[in-house]
């Protein structure tokens, strides 16, 4: 197992609890919101059961298809998600994310915990990823 860095993203949302983890774990919802721009979801599968797995498209600028799988090891609705993390085709090790949605009143604080990250560069481009995909999934909501 690899112990690799760790990274703490976090951002307070409009949103109770409950709406946030449905965003978080529906692929109709997923397919609007996630990656950061410009990347876009072009395939999402969740099974959301502890050993079910998930399978995320994120389609590149030139076209190239980067996907992102894991199974889930913690299911915990409306506060908590645990799942493995990783990149098809790689080689690198997979890593892990832990998502909770703590309520705040009327907005909820959604932290995300990506552990494992191999080296420093590639800790950086999750970080990038992440506030990425917060800024997706809060300009989602603001449609809804």
């Amino acid at each position: 197992m690899n112990a690799g860095l760790i990274l703490v993203v976090r951002r307070r949302i409009e949103a109770d609890a409950a709406r946030l983890f449905h965003a978080w774990t529906d692929p109709a919802q997923l397919l609007a919101w996630w990656g950061p721009r410009p990347v876009r979801c072009c395939s999402a599968e969740v099974d959301l059961r502890i050993g079910g797995g998930y399978r995320i498209g994120n389609k590149l600028p030139d076209g190239k298809i980067l996907w992102i799988s894991g199974r889930f090891e913690t299911v915990e609705p409306p506060h908590l998600l645990i799942y493995s993390w990783q990149v098809e085709g790689s080689g690198m090790g997979e890593e892990r994310v832990s998502v909770r949605f703590m309520p705040q009143g009327d907005v909820t604080e959604v932290i995300v915990t990506h552990e494992r990250i191999g080296d420093a560069t590639l800790r950086e481009r999750h970080a990038q990823g992440w506030e990425g995909c917060f800024d997706g999934l809060q300009q989602y909501l603001a449609t809804q």
